[in-house]
């Protein structure tokens, strides 16, 4: 049986590290676009995407797969007058 410490090392290792408006950040890996967006607590509906350096279409989100050391800009589309 694993360690208490054994345990958490390992779910540290399996995750990828990438940066989301400058901070850095950890997720698990194999997440798409939206999934990423939903585990960052965001609307995906309400969001634009800069991923690498490149505005990421929205018809894209669900085939591209978050990779380490991804480099993301997210904006926030807000409403109002």
């Amino acid at each position: 049986m694993k360690s208490k410490s054994e345990k958490l090392k390992f779910k540290l290792i399996s995750m990828i590290t990438l940066q989301v408006n400058g901070d850095d950040r950890t997720c698990e890996p194999n997440l798409t676009m939206i999934e990423l967006l939903k585990y960052l607590g965001l609307n995906p509906r309400l969001v634009a995407v800069e991923y690498n350096g490149e505005i990421l279409h929205r018809q894209l989100w669900e085939n591209t797969i978050i990779q380490n050391h991804d480099r993301l800009e997210i904006v926030t589309i807000v409403g109002g007058g």
